[in-house]
Parts: C-alpha cells; sequence; structure tokens
C-alpha cells in the first residue's frame, strides 16, 4: 500500500516461493482453467460493471476505449509478472477477488478521462464503486491463508492495485474542484518513492509490519471518498485531505529513517553497520 515504502509486508509474510499451492487444492483449481481463462472472464464482467457506469453517467464513447485500455495493461501487466510455475493454472481465490477490485476500480479511473459528464450522482457512484473495492481489499489477505495460496505475486497484486485507486481517486477529487491539485500528493507520494528507491538502493529493502502503516493507507482512501462527496463543504475537503497528506508524509518518513538509518553495534570496540543496510 502507498502508506508503506519498500516491500510489502505482506510479501515478506509470504512464502519464500513465487506460488506456494496447496497440492490438493491446486488440482482443483485446476478443473477452472488457467490463469488466461480468469482474466477473460474478467473482461466480460469488465464490460458489465463499464456499461453499467456508461449508462449512469451518460459519458462519451471514449470511455469504454479508457476502460479498456487500462485493463489491457492489467492483463499484460498480470501476464508478465505471473511466476511460470502457475502456467496453465487458474489465479486462484484470492487473485480473483484482487481481479474483481481491478474490473471495478478500472472504469473509477478512466473517468478521470470523463469529469465533464459527473453530476452529483455521478460523484455518489464512484463512492460506491470505490467503498466496495476498498472492502474487498480486506478479504484477499484473509481468502490467501485460508486457501493456503498466498504468493509474493498476489501481494505485489494487491498492492499496486491499491496505490492505483488511490492515485485514481486522488486525481478526482481535484478534477472535483473540492482540493487544490496538492492533493495529488495522496496518491502519486508512492510513485515518487519508487522512482526514488531506483536512485538509492538504501530505501528497496524490506520494512517490519505496522499498524501505523496500514492505518494511515486506510485513512487516505476514506478521507479521499469523504472528500468526494457532493455534500461535502470544500474548506472541510481541504482540511480533511491536508491531515490525510499530513500523516502520510509522516508514515513515509518513520519508514524511510528506518530503512537508512545506520545500525550500529559494539564488536571489539568498533561500530559495525548492521549488513541489511547495505
Amino acid at each position: 500500500m502507498p502508506g508503506g515504502v519498500g516491500s510489502s509486508n505482506r510479501v515478506s509474510e509470504c512464502s519464500t516461493v513465487m506460488f506456494d499451492v496447496d497440492p490438493e487444492l491446486g488440482a482443483e483449481l485446476d478443473a477452472g482453467g488457467g490463469v488466461e481463462r480468469d482474466l477473460a472472464y474478467g473482461s466480460v464482467l469488465l464490460g458489465a460493471v463499464a456499461t453499467g457506469t456508461w449508462w449512469h453517467l451518460d459519458t462519451d464513447p471514449g470511455f469504454f476505449v479508457h476502460t479498456l485500455v487500462l485493463y489491457a495493461l492489467l492483463v499484460a501487466l498480470v501476464l508478465w509478472r505471473a511466476p511460470e510455475v502457475v502456467a496453465g493454472t487458474p489465479l486462484g481465490p484470492a487473485n480473483r477477488l484482487t481481479l474483481l477490485r481491478a474490473i471495478l476500480i478500472a472504469p473509477v479511473a478512466a473517468l478521470t478521462l470523463h469529469t465533464g459528464a459527473l453530476d452529483p450522482s455521478g460523484y455518489w457512484w464512484i463512492i460506491g464503486v470505490s467503498t466496495v473495492a476498498m472492502v474487498l481489499d480486506g478479504l484477499d489477505g484473509p481468502v490467501a491463508r485460508r486457501s493456503k495460496t498466498t504468493s509474493r505475486f498476489g501481494a505485489r497484486f494487491d498492492m499496486e492495485l491499491d496505490a492505483f485507486l488511490l492515485l485514481a481517486l486522488s486525481f478526482l477529487v481535484w478534477l472535483s474542484g473540492q482540493v487544490g491539485a496538492w492533493v495529488i500528493l495522496i496518491g502519486a507520494l508512492r510513485y515518487l518513492f519508487v522512482g526514488a528507491s531506483a536512485i538509492w538502493p538504501a530505501l528497496r529493502g524490506d520494512l517490519p509490519p505496522s499498524r501505523r502503516r496500514k492505518t494511515v493507507c486506510v485513512m487516505q482512501g476514506v478521507v479521499l471518498l469523504v472528500c468526494l462527496g457532493p455534500v461535502v463543504p470544500a474548506g472541510l475537503a481541504s482540511g480533511l485531505a491536508a491531515l490525510a497528506l499530513g500523516l502520510l508524509l509522516y508514515s513515509f518518513a518513520v519508514d524511510v529513517r528506518w530503512l537508512i538509518r545506520p545500525v550500529w553495534r559494539s564488536a571489539g570496540g568498533e561500530g559495525v553497520r548492521d549488513p541489511r543496510m547495505t
């Protein structure tokens, strides 16, 4: 999630193999088809969600194109990042939930290019769909653990989708006129960090689990949805967004400090740097 930098905590808590599936469960899931079939079924559901959004908001036909482009990029990334050991097998129950979230999020993200069609009922539609996507975010982890299908791929898939949703909502809040362009930092901060980590290798380290990080992440999404509410005054929306951004910056600062601080321990009277920080 964007509130946590470095590698995802959920990744570090997963199996060290790329895809750890119970053999009996894997055989049962194989009957449902492979990843490609899951993604194909997803495209059908995406068409239904996009059609419902188009009908409710009365957007121009370009909305479908932008939604399909986003889903096509998702499909390409999934097929590229999915480990070879799951070729020919389905995504699994947890990743299917994450895929369902992606199907809900893609039309919402596409609306950043069609805000002219948004009226109060349109913003309520975005809030409703995004709320469902956020609720589902709390289910895929437990489902993965119960079905013994936890994976580094699944954790990364979930994390990147969380970040993308916050970025889309940040743009929508700005485009709604409720908050200034600075609100985009809420969604963009994680991507800025990823760019910084390409230059500063110390930022690529793993972070320990943190309730503070998880709480701040959830708060960002909730605040952005509140800011989109047509009944929320612009002044209140700006204040809430500023508070959320401040907490997010604090959370990033804590994690960055943990990643880059030199950890010294006494060894023969000399300070020795912890090898994790090299």
